[in-house]
């Protein structure tokens, strides 16, 4: 046994083994948890969680439920949480899909509603999480369901005036008053896009949609997924 007294000289194997111990305990934290009642969860120790629902007009089902969090724990240790927590709610993994590097991830999985997305970041030292959970049924009932390999563009505009789309070299017609929005399958890609009104520019923007998305398109914002 070894003992130090005052102006004696630790060895420095010593000095090392005190230190490592020191920083595996400043290391250590609580793990991971989530309220097991819930569909779409989030750590508990999350510094900032937010859950969005989103519906078409008159429909009780959402077609879309999302989730985005902030979680001061590191990216491997929250997407250990997602892969136990989602697991234990019945939604299926699909490997081929995955990406997974070091300071991002993306899971596609099989969810008892539909499909659902996983993305993970790092940002600020803290793990970003995106999670988000799609409904065909429900979509399929308020005509956002895209064609197979297409994505879905919603519009409408509601002002007695008469608008136009110009997207993808064509120029749609968008009568105003109507109650029922428009809609405009293409390929998957990222589009330029203008909402005119009599003839004057109102909106210009662009859109990146993906195979089996839908997106709203709006003269006051910018595009939202709502598929």
């Amino acid at each position: 046994m070894t003992t130090a007294r005052r102006g004696t000289k630790v060895p420095a194997r010593w000095r090392l083994l005190v230190c490592a111990l020191t920083l595996l305990a400043g290391c250590s934290q609580e793990p991971l948890t989530a309220d097991p009642d819930v569909d779409m969860p989030a750590p508990k120790q999350s510094s900032f969680s937010q859950f969005r629902t989103t519906r078409a007009h008159g429909a009780k089902a959402p077609l879309r439920l999302d989730i985005e969090a902030r979680v001061p724990a590191e990216l491997s240790d929250v997407l250990a949480f997602y892969r136990r927590e989602l697991g234990k709610r019945g939604w299926q993994e699909k490997p081929d899909d995955a990406v997974i590097a070091a300071d991002r991830v993306q899971l596609v999985f099989a969810s008892p509603k539909g499909p659902a997305t996983l993305k993970l970041g790092r940002a600020k030292g803290e793990t970003i999480v995106s999670l988000a959970q799609r409904n065909p049924e429900a979509a399929a009932k308020a005509d956002f369901l895209p064609t197979p390999g297409q994505a879905r563009l919603i519009f409408g505009y509601l002002r007695p005036d008469v608008a136009s789309l110009v997207i993808n070299n064509q120029t749609i017609e968008i009568a105003g008053g109507e109650n029922h929005p428009q809609v405009l399958d293409l390929p998957p890609g990222t589009y330029s896009y203008e909402l005119r009104v009599s003839g004057l520019l109102v909106r210009t923007d662009t859109v990146t949609v993906a195979s089996g998305e839908a997106w709203s398109l709006n003269d006051d914002k910018k595009p939202s997924q709502v598929y």
